[in-house]
């Protein structure tokens, strides 16, 4: 990962990136859907989920778009995962799917394509590693994740972000779970399913985990 943190895009950047995605889709994109999702990017109650992590997912992306079966799905359901992000709830993945479901059949995308998408939303719910027969899903939710593998001083920028979305829990209470969250992925047999962001972030990924959560004995990938 980049050591430089991404700034949010100017907008008029967004907006041309916009439309040369729908345009190698061969489609008009709904009128007012970008503005919308744009609007809710910088919706108030967030700090991580926000635009600058969608900008660091794109252009982590742009990198590896050559892994990529699919690349403008998966670009599409970068700009949809986290659409939805009510803090207090627990099925923002599902609400932004069918959010991306509705517009992308509004605007004629053919059924399996927005079929995809939807599941490739939902695999950033991350209950579990995206299946092998789906690398697509793998090379997003990599992708996601990539957060954790970066460097100190962003990955500790992210975790008070994740900290201020959360403001409304009890210190003692939120350290608890925070910590479950984060020993989750440490627990792992392999934090990134792609070989590529593997061998990029995982070493990175484990020093930042473990650190986080006092677990120094999972700094390495267990096989």
């Amino acid at each position: 990962m980049n050591t430089t943190p991404i700034s949010p895009p100017a907008a008029d950047g967004m907006t041309q990136r916009w439309h040369a995605l729908w345009s190698a889709l061969m489609l008009t994109p709904p009128a007012g859907l970008l503005a919308q999702l744009m609007g809710a990017w910088r919706e108030p109650q967030r700090h991580y989920h926000t635009l600058q992590h969608l900008t660091e997912c794109l252009a982590l992306f742009d990198d590896l778009r050559d892994q990529a079966q699919r690349p403008a799905e998966i670009e599409l359901a970068l700009w949809f995962h986290d659409a939805v992000y009510d803090v207090r709830a627990h099925d923002n993945e599902a609400r932004s799917a069918r959010w991306a479901g509705e517009a992308l059949c509004g605007a004629g995308l053919g059924p399996d394509s927005v079929q995809r998408i939807h599941d490739l939303i939902m695999a950033t719910c991350h209950g579990a590693a995206p299946a092998s027969t789906n690398p697509d899903a793998a090379l997003l939710t990599d992708i996601d994740l990539a957060i954790l593998g970066a460097p100190e001083p962003r990955f500790a920028e992210y975790e008070r972000q994740i900290r201020a979305e959360y403001a409304w829990v009890a210190p003692e209470i939120y350290a608890v779970k925070r910590r479950a969250v984060l020993r989750g992925f440490l627990e792992r047999d392999a934090i990134y399913a792609t070989p590529v962001l593997q061998s990029r972030l995982e070493w990175q990924a484990r020093h930042n985990l473990a650190r986080a959560t006092g677990n120094a004995t999972n700094m390495s990938p267990r096989h």
